[in-house]
């Protein structure tokens, strides 16, 4: 997730303190302070509590429909508020702390396998997988977690010199982080235009995502050169103004606003069920609700996420979901392919159009990681520079020892997270699981894949986790034949460290762009991660209590996708006519992933049309949830790319790039405001369920037979 903002000495901060950025120095002092001065109990205390709210949010969404957001924008632009009601407003590099320390909180949900490994185990069963559903207590889930959150953290601190120093990719979403703290404390960027020496002794091409532009910072009307034309000056000046209006007072009552609207509507939507599943479509036959799971869910939170994903991904996600569900679905059921209800993951439709979106999921990560890998070999198959060269690359990186992370720091935590976490799962899961020796296998497994996806990420910020996990378990199919347990608990290692390193490498990208010390940015990564292995081992255990997962409300898309490919890899077997479909859109999706690969390194900007190119991943998407999810999304892309064309009619430069359509700063915060309200809601509406309230109508819930409503 990308967000090109406009970045410079004017902007935001003063916006908020009623017009006292005036008072504020146009040259933001830099100068490099001990880490005392950033790493501070507020900043952490601050990170801590932001992460526990998107911690709730990634957990609530990402077992509801597979997806899950590392959410650093929200964080630093709540951190920033936050820091300003304390009276004393946070520095630069504190917030900087705080978005990494949330980041590392909120994203665990993803990186422990609790909205995919986790559900999945529940669900084995001993005719399929020759083994008993494991339903992890309290205590087993928090060593589960232990086992899986700190391993990736460490695989990162040696990439920073290699990927953000040396080769300056460009980490999208990291860079849009920076340059949105930029404007909140109109602090400039670090200037990355010098090039650094490589180890050939020239200056290494600087690679980026095909089409991305940071914006420039933004110019004072005083400060305009006599050369500049007035409209340029005046364009400065309403850019300046609307990015004040976005983080200013107005900016804070629109979060505030959109924040409460889809929190209320979601806490209505408890009492009223219908308003999360409108039977819209019934006008085009009564049963498409109840049988076909065709219904419309007026979510804010789907349509803010759908304003922060773009309309290209919307798109994708909204083909894949017409594709799925209106053609393969009714197509496997009236052939006979699927005889079972089509809503069943078992033996209906909504199980067999599985089977295709994870042959595009595989397709498209083998595809994309392919160049990646041959580049990566290549350049650590190139030799070791001279030490002429080495000293003139270590003078490169201003960073002073005390600010950096030592590397014995890297290798003692690494051999305490290897010896550990093998430790804890064989406790955890004993004969049953996977074996020492193989979690040893799968933790180097993991540091090579996380170099990857951390390549992948700094390239075109998609961290291709998913198939690193899948390809892991093709691997541990011939290491361990035959155990389905093993199988999946590979996986979520391998996914486990290229999510952590990949979360880790954005941030300190940022902190990078911000001068922040990487050193405080490791200290609040690590405390982020220990607190939400406790914070999501709470939260997902009430939610397991409360609703049964998978199901109606938590169909857990994620855990049907590992445990399908386990079986598959491990002497299962396909359904009628699944292969040659898997077959079809494997290559097509492929091919797809190879043009984009293509094109975007030919060294030269991609034509537009590019970015209209369908996502594997965004399309398979599409197939795993219902389509009342992409159909919300959709409508948030609609409005971005309104935006967008807005902006690109009446600016002189208008934004461009694949993240173009959120430079619409107050749109950001409005989008922000719905997805972290339904998520805030969502705890609220386990604690009223798990008190036993219920729902005060189930009016509209009948239509077709019914079955569509959750809780009724």
């Amino acid at each position: 997730m990308a967000v090109p903002m406009p970045a410079g000495p004017e902007g935001a901060e003063g916006a908020g303190a009623e017009g006292a950025a005036g008072a504020a120095s146009s040259s933001y002092d830099y100068q490099d302070a001990p880490i005392e001065g950033e790493f501070t109990i507020r900043a952490v205390i601050l990170g801590l509590l932001i992460g526990v709210l998107l911690c709730l949010t990634n957990l609530f969404f990402g077992l509801q429909s597979g997806w899950i957001s590392m959410m650093s924008l929200q964080a630093a632009l709540i951190g920033f508020g936050l820091g300003k009601l304390q009276g004393r407003g946070l520095s630069v590099r504190e917030n900087v702390v705080v978005q990494t320390t949330a980041v590392g909180v909120g994203t665990l949900p993803l990186a422990a396998g609790l909205v995919g490994i986790v559900p999945a185990l529940s669900q084995l069963s001993p005719d399929s997988d020759g083994a008993e559903p494991i339903v992890l207590s309290a205590w087993h889930l928090i060593a589960w977690c232990l086992a899986t959150a700190f391993f990736g953290v460490f695989f990162a601190v040696p990439l920073r010199k290699q990927v953000i120093i040396k080769e300056k990719l460009v980490f999208p979403s990291g860079t849009a982080t920076a340059q949105l703290i930029s404007v909140l404390h109109h602090a400039p960027l670090r200037d990355e235009s010098a090039s650094s020496v490589s180890a050939s002794g020239s200056a290494p091409r600087r690679r980026n995502r095909s089409g991305y532009e940071a914006l420039p910072s933004s110019v004072d009307v005083e400060e305009v050169d006599d050369g500049a034309s007035v409209d340029e000056a005046e364009e400065a000046a309403e850019e300046r103004k609307g990015v004040q209006d976005a983080v200013g007072r107005s900016g804070w009552w629109r979060l505030a606003g959109s924040f409460g609207a889809s929190a209320g509507l979601t806490i209505a939507g408890f009492f009223f069920p219908v308003l999360g599943a409108i039977p819209l479509f019934n006008v085009f036959g009564n049963s498409l609700a109840s049988k076909w799971l065709w219904w419309f869910s007026p979510s804010l939170s789907y349509i803010g996420q759908g304003v922060i994903m773009g309309l290209p991904t919307t798109l994708s996600m909204n083909v894949g979901m017409l594709v799925g569900w209106a053609v393969l679905s009714p197509l496997s059921y009236h052939r006979g392919w699927a005889p079972g209800p089509p809503a069943s993951s078992s033996d209906g439709a909504r199980g067999w159009i599985l089977w295709t979106a994870l042959a595009i999921m595989i397709a498209e990560s083998l595809v994309g990681l392919l160049p990646i890998a041959a580049e990566t070999v290549q350049r650590y198959a190139s030799g070791i520079p001279s030490s002429k060269q080495a000293d003139a690359e270590e003078d490169h990186d201003d960073e002073t020892p005390d600010r950096l992370v030592p590397a014995w720091w890297v290798w003692v935590g690494l051999c305490a997270c290897t010896v550990g976490g093998t430790g804890l799962i064989w406790a955890v899961f004993g004969a049953e699981g996977i074996r020492p020796w193989a979690t040893v296998v799968g933790i180097a497994m993991a540091s090579v894949f996380s170099l990857l996806g951390v390549r992948a990420l700094g390239e075109t910020d998609l961290n291709p986790v998913s198939g690193i996990g899948k390809i892991s378990q093709l691997v541990f199919s011939v290491l361990q034949p035959g155990n389905v347990v093993a199988n999946l608990l590979a996986g979520g290692i391998a996914e486990a460290g290229a999510q952590q390193a990949g979360d880790l490498m954005q941030d300190l990208k940022t902190g990078h762009l911000l001068r922040a010390s990487p050193r405080s940015q490791f200290y609040g990564q690590l405390i982020g991660s220990f607190a939400s292995v406790f914070v999501s081992t709470a939260a997902y255990k009430i939610y397991t209590a409360t609703y049964t997962i998978p199901g109606p409300t938590f169909p857990a898309p994620q855990a049907a996708i590992w445990l399908n490919l386990a079986r598959l890899v491990n002497s299962g077997s396909l359904p009628p006519r699944a292969k040659e479909f898997m077959t079809a859109f494997g290559i097509v999706f492929g091919g797809l992933s190879a043009l984009r690969v293509w094109l975007d390194g030919r060294g030269q900007q991609s034509p537009g049309w590019v970015r209209f190119l369908p996502s594997g991943v965004a399309f398979a998407i599409g197939f795993l949830n219902t389509p009342s999810f992409s159909i919300a999304r959709l409508i948030g892309g609609i409005i971005s790319h309104v935006s967008l064309r807005r902006l690109q009619r009446t600016q002189r430069s208008p934004p461009r790039g694949p993240a173009a359509h959120l430079a619409d700063l107050a749109l950001v915060v409005l989008a922000s405001g719905f997805v972290l309200g339904e998520g805030f809601a969502s705890v609220l509406v386990l604690a009223l369920k798990s008190a036993g309230a219920e729902p005060a109508s189930c009016w509209g819930c009948g239509a077709g037979g019914g079955g569509y409503c959750g809780g009724c």
